[in-house]
């Protein structure tokens, strides 16, 4: 109905998803269109904090929604390794998080983003033994989020009366009803220990004052509060794609990587990533240079080829490992 009445939806159009997938087909197909038979899929993404900006032990600060830090991962994971159907609970995700080498970055942690499994046909990979959609963190930022999620400190369902409690107290409510053992003074894990004191989990000072709230809502406060960009602070957009392939009975592997980083605590390097692809859209749709009809993600050439130029010439640009 839509095609007919010549009229174009075009969905998941900004950084993950959008970037990602149209980075990746254009990797895909060509590979395919040499001969190549991809046998493994992995696209890595992340927004983090650039290197100049980051002074805190979590080391990451919010460049997009708050809420949607403090609940990521909660749905778990399914994901393609090895022919076999994985599926990770979110108490087990960031546990042991494996890591990818970046280039200038050093090593990068990574947790699988939701359900992969849905993009396989999308992206017509089949018969790739793994496929995975991968989320980056600095590795300690994953040691400090399990601990996290053990004590159930992204809860969304018991309140808590926060008018006139201290974090400290606030913890110690939480844990008690939770069954959860917690205390600054016995941990002897020196990151997680520095970790949860930059949070203010022993700031006697820090008064919540935010109502009835949940763990989750307590951790959004803390976080809002502590991993803010300052005023000339940078953010950084990492996405990595690796994907191996057989060509001629040879092994190969092909690696795309996007750095993208921001110009302060305003201008950036999520806000270009996420707005500017589905604006660039519009332009070429408007300018007669997009003409597909009916309902899309830009996975087919016609979209992304025109998208990444533009994207490219904007200083937007994968380079190829």
């Amino acid at each position: 109905m839509i095609r007919d009445k010549q009229v174009l939806f075009l969905c998941e159009m900004g950084l993950d998803p959008g970037i990602d997938h149209m980075s990746a087909m254009h990797l895909v197909h060509r590979i395919q269109s040499a001969g190549g038979v991809i046998h493994s899929f992995k696209s890595h993404c992340g927004g983090l904090v650039a290197p100049e900006s980051d002074n805190n032990p979590w080391h990451y600060k919010i460049s997009w929604s708050p809420r949607n830090v403090v609940l990521a991962g909660k749905a778990g994971a399914v994901w393609r390794e090895k022919a076999a159907v994985r599926a990770g609970r979110y108490e087990d995700i960031f546990t042991d998080c494996r890591q990818v080498q970046v280039n200038g970055l050093g090593s990068l942690a990574y947790y699988p983003n939701r359900d992969s499994l849905g993009y396989i046909a999308t992206y017509g990979l089949g018969s790739a033994d793994t496929f995975i959609r991968t989320t980056l963190r600095h590795p300690d930022f994953c040691k400090g989020w399990k601990q996290v999620v053990a004590l159930k400190l992204t809860d969304e369902v018991e309140q808590y009366d926060t008018n006139g409690l201290t974090v400290p107290q606030f913890l110690q409510q939480h844990c008690s009803r939770h069954a959860v053992h917690f205390s600054m003074t016995d941990m002897n894990d020196a990151l997680l220990k520095t970790q949860f004191q930059f949070l203010g989990f022993d700031d006697d000072t820090l008064v919540l004052d935010r109502g009835n709230c949940t763990a989750a809502d307590v951790m959004q406060f803390l976080l809002e509060k502590k991993l803010v960009l300052q005023e000339r602070d940078k953010d950084m957009i990492v996405m990595l794609h690796e994907i191996g392939y057989e060509i001629n009975g040879q092994a190969s592997m092909a690696r795309s990587c996007l750095v993208v980083k921001g110009e302060d605590q305003l201008h950036t390097a999520m806000a270009k990533t996420v707005g500017l692809p589905l604006g660039i859209a519009a332009v070429l749709l408007l300018e007669g240079n997009i003409q597909e009809t009916g309902l899309h993600i830009p996975v087919t050439a016609a979209i992304y080829e025109p998208v990444l130029a533009v994207l490219a010439s904007m200083g937007i640009a994968f380079t190829e490992l």
